[in-house]
């Protein structure tokens, strides 16, 4: 009696190991570019939203600061610092009419701004 073989006839003759790399060193290059382009095109986006969202919220925050502390400024800046007195994160600078710069305040690392309503407390 005979055995069946069970190999389905697109396997018939192979041998591991046998063939080579299906890709040659050319289109696996490609593939590596269009991965890496793939990855940056989906943070990429969310980076710069989060950057422009705390721009904003620093300059709004550093204008609620300024009205404040200095309503007399004649500018007022929000820059973001490294090497700043509170560590890393958003300073709100006011500029008086003399050219004089005075730092009001750290609003944080990711920015923010506490509004402490008059003769409440801040919650």
């Amino acid at each position: 009696m005979q055995q069946e073989d069970d190999t389905p006839p697109e396997l018939a003759g192979y041998q591991p190991g046998e063939v080579g790399a299906l890709r040659g060193p050319r289109m696996r290059r490609i593939a590596r570019v269009v991965v890496v382009l793939a990855v940056a095109g989906l943070v990429l986006p969310g980076i710069l939203i989060g950057i422009g969202t705390a721009t904003r919220t620093a300059a709004l925050g550093c204008e609620v600061t300024t009205a404040r502390l200095a309503p007399d400024a004649e500018s007022f800046e929000a820059r973001f610092d490294l090497d700043g007195a509170r560590g890393p994160g958003w300073y709100c600078y006011a500029t008086d009419f003399g050219g004089h710069e005075t730092q009001l305040s750290f609003l944080g690392f990711i920015p923010e701004v506490r509004v402490v309503p008059a003769g409440g407390t801040n919650v």
